[in-house]
């Protein structure tokens, strides 16, 4: 399991295959396989376009938790936290799983004050706050991560515009987090907080308890919570815990109390109210479609 603290990259050392700024500019592109250092849950000043191209597992953006196969891309905003947990490497691990774009936002959205034809990315580097998951686009996508990976100055830029251009135009795509990544200490303090309830959902915690771990009377913390992430502290700890009993219903054929307790519930008719007006349908429903799903061979997320 990834560490329990979210971590923040303040520098990133070239010796884990981070091209040099001074040498690859606004746009820098690394890969890694796995199990790696850098296959860790964490957060970062820069956007991140991160395409999967080995191995499935589990993924972690923001508040959301859901299945990665190869293909799986996804554009990640600054400050969001993200992490990708393969579950059926090999024992000698694999040479390449993942293959990695990082930028920064301030260039482009002041170029888009003076270049209209910015803000079309403008508004999809808006939409990343959120994480974005794109479909139908891995391949493309590779194609340009190899080609911008290879080229230098003005024809590296004027290929990475092509593929935000792609990204900005693509229709097939969802939103992940229902949580939009914020800055200031106190909301750190907020997002770590996040983080940790996002890989544990199943700890008892209450409001009162968690304010005073983070040094907070609770109306102060209630308040930077839900402006942190958009949801009051016991709605969004049930969201989480939702995501978290979807996975299971898609991935295992245990029962739905099991699942109810496993999750973080301490009875089964308060997990069933709060699956249903999270997701709209019961548990029992939403494991029925996602099977329906898979073997239509689809994507089973709902």
């Amino acid at each position: 399991m990834p560490e329990a603290g979210v971590e923040l990259e303040l520098a990133r050392a070239v010796t884990l295959g981070y091209e040099p700024s001074g040498e690859a500019g606004l746009i820098r592109c690394h890969s890694h396989g796995f199990p790696s250092p850098l296959a860790r849950w964490h957060c970062h000043a820069e956007y991140e376009l991160h395409l999967i191209s080995a191995t499935s597992g589990e993924a972690f953006v923001g508040d959301w938790i859901g299945t990665f196969d190869p293909g799986h891309l996804v554009l990640c905003g600054p400050q969001l936290p993200h992490h990708w947990r393969s579950l059926d490497a090999p024992p000698e691990g694999v040479a390449q799983r993942d293959l990695i774009i990082h930028f920064s936002q301030e260039p482009i959205f002041e170029a888009a004050e003076k270049i209209p034809e910015f803000v079309e990315a403008v508004d999809l580097l808006k939409r990343a706050q959120y994480g974005i998951e794109f479909f139908g686009m891995a391949e493309s996508a590779e194609r340009h991560w190899k080609a911008i990976d290879n080229a230098r100055g003005l024809k590296r830029f004027s290929l990475f515009c092509e593929l935000l251009a792609n990204l900005a135009q693509c229709t097939d795509y969802r939103l992940l987090s229902g949580v939009q990544a914020s800055g200031g200490n106190d909301i750190k303090a907020i997002n770590h907080l996040a983080a940790r309830i996002a890989l544990d959902p199943s700890r008892d915690m209450s409001t009162a308890e968690v304010a005073s771990e983070l040094g907070m009377d609770a109306g102060r913390f209630g308040r930077l919570f839900r402006r942190a992430t958009g949801y009051g502290f016991v709605n969004y700890l049930n969201r989480v815990r939702v995501n978290k009993a979807c996975l299971l219903l898609m991935q295992t054929e245990r029962q739905v109390v099991s699942i109810c307790y496993e999750v973080g519930f301490n009875n089964l008719s308060n997990f069933n109210r709060q699956f249903l007006e999270i997701k709209g349908i019961t548990p029992k429903e939403y494991r029925k479609r996602s099977q329906r799903r898979l073997e239509a061979g689809s994507d089973p997320a709902i």
